[in-house]
């Protein structure tokens, strides 16, 4: 098991970080004391535990954050977890807005990663809905209901990609922009791929 190991390539995303590089280091260091490896995944410092994810820290506009890939199954007795989306499953995030408050809860984020750690041993998997269990936005039903030929491209997808159409369009808050969503993807969906290929 790697011990305190720092990657080079997360040395390079710390010295470039132009806000949170205090933040990023401090969680780097609680998160290397915990013997995980360190990547550089997604552009992001990514920790592993026997080449699986259990951690990433990033940064947003008004907080930065370590983010637990199963956080979902961790007890979370001190409350700090925040889902971002009602749509994330697993992923789970501890915010900091500044650095003194990492250092209060140093001690309460090493007890999550050991148990995030000790998920990943354990082999427990996260239950993800079922595509059925997401609701079809409206615009989105009505047109697979008067194109016959576009609801059998949908319904011959992966249910990957169906689940990330159906988010993508069901993300959009007016109705304007939800049929302009369905309709900018309609050829895709009938050509058979996916909304990122």
């Amino acid at each position: 098991m790697a011990k305190n190991i720092m990657n080079p390539k997360v040395d390079i995303f710390l010295s470039e970080a132009t806000k949170w590089q205090a933040e990023f280091e401090r969680l780097r260091t609680i998160i290397l004391d915990c013997h995980l490896t360190e990547e550089l995944k997604w552009g992001k410092p990514c920790y592993l535990f026997e080449n699986r994810n259990i951690a990433l820290i990033h940064g947003f506009k008004e907080y930065c954050a370590i983010l637990f890939f199963k956080g979902s199954l961790l007890k979370d007795p001190n409350n700090i977890l925040v889902q971002q989306t009602e749509n994330i499953q697993a992923a789970r995030q501890v915010r900091f807005t500044n650095i003194q408050e990492i250092v209060n809860i140093e001690p309460i984020l090493k007890a999550y990663i050991y148990e995030a750690i000790d998920i990943e041993k354990s082999g427990l998997e996260v239950n993800f809905k079922k595509n059925t269990e997401f609701k079809i936005p409206e615009e989105f039903q009505k047109k697979l209901d008067e194109i016959p030929a576009l609801k059998t491209a949908f319904e011959s997808l992966s249910p990957g990609r169906q689940r990330a159409y159906i988010l993508y369009f069901s993300t959009a808050k007016q109705i304007k922009t939800r049929e302009l969503r369905v309709e900018k993807y309609t050829q895709q969906i009938l050509d058979g791929k996916g909304l990122n290929d």
